[in-house]
């Protein structure tokens, strides 16, 4: 899943080393591709939804915290706005729960597919929330990706309900997340995701009790190869929170944002090597419906930023 952090105003630099960027974005979007699958694999094999989410946010909060306190101290928690990071938290660990019970119920693509409609509604919305000028482009853009995924979501796909559900919640929850993460732009993106990581964490710690110990008997009976995944999950969702920081320290958000839809790509391939799924032909044409209006508007976006 996609989980793209948008840079703060004090974390951009000059764009000198675009082919960096890309390629650090590349990176961030397969190892939080590979997070998506490891989820998929491990609640499959039994562990409940928040204790898998403890452990991916748990160790991605330790991870984040021995790569960024050593150079920044503690002051990087130090927030401009607490109230809007723990919004943007709470919409965080939300969309993180419900996107993992989407791919319970869906295979991967379709799963990744359906919350790429995120940007879109967030171009549509900004000119309300953010006072942006309101842009026909955008507009259009946004129609044609519901278009993509009403194709996706068509009843002749057969897809479960409540995985469709799910999934459009994630979207919406993506846009709130991406909308306070504009509005947190006087806060340094290192703030932004350590606050994320640690109010999701300790949310998951008092939900512990509650879950914990009745899947004591699957977590003790998993095998090592699932421990491994459950593991890595963490280190692959915070590895590719700070590679997507730092892409954008190398190029510019209007460079990088049509590369995002490469993740779909990503998804299909994992889902087809580890489940031997790939989706039908009319499937493709909404995501291709869906990749195909957002980067063209990536592309206005970026001419217009130009002049």
């Amino acid at each position: 899943m996609s989980r793209v952090s948008h840079p703060s105003a004090s974390a951009a630099f000059p764009a000198q080393q675009p082919l960096l960027g890309i390629a650090s974005l590349l990176l961030s979007l397969l190892l939080l591709t590979l997070l998506d699958g490891m989820g998929k694999w491990i609640m499959a094999a039994g562990v409940p939804l928040l204790v898998f989410c403890w452990f991916r946010y748990a160790i991605h909060l330790i991870l984040l915290m021995a790569i960024i306190l050593p150079s920044r101290g503690l002051g990087i928690f130090k927030s401009k706005n607490p109230k809007l990071q723990c919004l943007r938290a709470a919409a965080m660990l939300g969309s993180a729960l419900s996107f993992f019970t989407s791919l319970s119920y869906l295979h991967q693509a379709e799963a990744t597919a359906l919350i790429f409609i995120a940007p879109l509604l967030m171009l549509s919305i900004a000119p309300w929330i953010l006072k942006e000028p309101i842009r026909k482009s955008r507009w259009i853009a946004a129609g044609v990706g519901l278009i993509g995924v009403l194709i996706v979501v068509r009843p002749s796909a057969g897809l479960p309900t409540m995985g469709v559900v799910m999934g459009l919640i994630t979207a919406c929850l993506f846009t709130a997340q991406h909308l306070l993460s504009r509005m947190l732009a006087q806060d340094s993106s290192f703030t932004t995701v350590l606050w994320s990581g640690a109010i999701g964490t300790a949310t998951l710690t008092l939900c512990l009790p509650f879950v914990l110990p009745a899947a004591l008997d699957t977590l003790t009976t998993l095998s090592p190869l699932n421990w491994t995944f459950l593991l890595l999950s963490g280190v692959a969702g915070g590895l590719g929170h700070l590679l997507q920081i730092q892409s954008y320290r190398f190029a510019p958000a209007s460079l990088l944002a049509p590369f995002i839809y490469v993740q779909i790509t990503f998804a299909a391939t994992l889902g087809w090597l580890v489940w031997a799924h790939l989706p039908d032909s009319i499937t493709w044409i909404g995501i291709g419906i869906i990749c195909a209006s957002g980067i063209v508007n990536s592309l206005i976006e970026w001419r217009r930023s130009r002049a």
